[in-house]
């Protein structure tokens, strides 16, 4: 359907689940692909199946909370494949409860992972992605490049118990709705895909092996308790949790030229399901 040689992509949080699935996915279209997580293990090896598939792969561990890594990652895509046509802004994680025992740091975390990091990456790309576009119209020509910012229903409907994650996930909205106005004359689309109930560790049962995160020194628990996923299973239309694969489509299609007229939406990757 469509052939992302030469292009350049941007994943963050690619080091497992739904920002890999879309890492191989892209690669697999032809692009090449710059991938970042913190968890260097895991990123590495996302770039290993990359590399034995025929990709081509480039990773950056890292912190995307770090003010100092979003130029880094623009100056290692640009650097390293000659450009940046498509930045999927997936990096986060939940850190929940509710909201008289939400800390301050605990709210601030889930803003700066979900809307302040992906602002940086944007606006670290700015430079490069202004000047290329003038320089083609100026040719006569017309390129387009993609953003996509992962948002979640949580940010769309609201969940008990998110508030921090919640007011994240609404925050990245509100930027791809602003900057899908702001890049349109310089041929970028600028769209959200917010997610459901996908099987990621997020989501796998609580206190399953691997249901910790590890964040600047702080374990944070993930998961859903096990009754709780069969009722959210139950009540989904399609009766199950997504798979990052699945997910991943959405993000692709929206990273292609088959999205090339649509830009300031959000498109639903949830089974159906509204919290």
């Amino acid at each position: 359907m469509f052939d992302l040689k030469g292009k350049t992509a941007l994943i963050t949080g690619a080091g497992r689940g739904i920002g890999r699935a879309v890492a191989r996915q892209l690669a697999a279209a032809g692009a090449a692909v710059l991938i970042t997580d913190l968890d260097r293990d895991v990123l590495l090896e996302t770039g290993s199946l990359i590399d034995a598939a025929g990709g081509q792969v480039k990773a950056l561990p890292g912190d995307i909370t770090d003010a100092a890594l979003p130029e880094k990652l623009v100056k290692a895509a640009v650097d390293g494949f000659g450009g940046l046509d498509i930045i999927v802004n997936n990096a986060g994680y939940t850190w929940d409860n509710v909201i008289q025992k939400t800390t301050d740091e605990q709210f601030q975390a889930m803003l700066d992972v979900h809307v302040v990091a992906p602002f940086r990456v944007l606006r670290a790309a700015s430079e490069t992605i202004r000047g290329r576009a003038k320089a083609e119209t100026a040719e006569g020509r017309r390129v387009m490049r993609k953003v996509v910012n992962i948002t979640s229903i949580s940010g769309t409907d609201g969940m008990a118990g998110q508030a921090g994650y919640g007011s994240g996930k609404a925050g990245i909205i509100g930027l791809t709705k602003v900057m899908a106005k702001e890049w349109g004359r310089y041929n970028v689309n600028v769209n959200a895909v917010g997610f459901g109930f996908i099987e990621t560790r997020l989501t796998q049962e609580l206190g399953a092996e691997g249901a910790e995160i590890d964040v600047k020194g702080r374990k944070i628990r993930v998961g859903v308790q096990p009754a709780v996923r069969d009722t959210l299973a139950a009540a989904n239309p399609l009766g199950r949790f997504g798979s990052a694969e699945e997910a991943a489509g959405p993000v692709v299609f929206f990273c292609s030229p088959l999205s090339d007229y649509v830009t300031g939406e959000v498109l639903l990757c949830s089974g159906g399901s509204r919290v």
